[in-house]
């Protein structure tokens, strides 16, 4: 056996457990409502082994919870590679922060459901304006964004987005909010 080797059963247990995860994230967007039997078939995974990487509602919902403020975090990086950062950020917050939002609703409905949301790791928001820090001081630094203005204050701005609907035209409503707050913010 070689060094550094993962075992088949090892990489198909993580596959299984991405799986269920983005099964149990589509629901939580969706319905608010979580079913072990239904995010089975979807992740087709067998039900116990949904229990298996989840015992608990409340598990898979933090688990849930977690997964999605890392991929909201952990993009911010790669933008700012691929893209100025005015396009950072407009992508930041059309494409990834507006369906974390509509994920995060039914989360929250769902937690509430449980009676776990005591238990939401308060990191996760302070993650999320770190992330939001890091493109706003790219901006500043491209004098795109003007100085003085706060994350705190942008992402409150950003509460907005909280109000769509995902049965209206989101997407245009979202580009149209962030055009609103960016013009807020642009630095003359």
């Amino acid at each position: 056996m070689s060094t550094g080797s993962v075992s088949p059963r090892r990489a198909d247990t993580r596959r299984n457990h991405e799986r269920i995860l983005v099964a149990a994230a589509k629901a939580l967007a969706c319905s608010g409502e979580v079913s072990f039997n239904a995010i089975a078939k979807q992740a087709e995974v067998g039900v116990g082994t949904v229990y298996r990487h989840f015992p608990t509602t409340a598990d898979l919902i933090l688990a849930v919870y977690e997964r999605e403020v890392a991929q909201l975090v952990d993009i911010v990086p790669k933008l700012l590679e691929e893209c100025p950062p005015e396009q950072a950020f407009r992508v930041w917050a059309t494409e990834h922060l507006a369906r974390y939002l509509f994920t995060k609703r039914g989360l929250a409905a769902a937690l509430r459901a449980t009676s776990a949301d005591a238990t939401l790791p308060f990191h996760a928001y302070t993650r999320l304006l770190d992330a939001l820090d890091t493109l706003l001081k790219a901006n500043v630094a491209a004098g795109t964004v003007r100085p003085d203005i706060t994350v705190e204050t942008v992402m409150r701005a950003m509460g907005g987005l909280l109000l769509l609907r995902p049965d209206e035209d989101w997407k245009a409503a979202t580009e149209t909010l962030v055009d609103f707050v960016w013009r807020g913010m642009r630095a003359d």
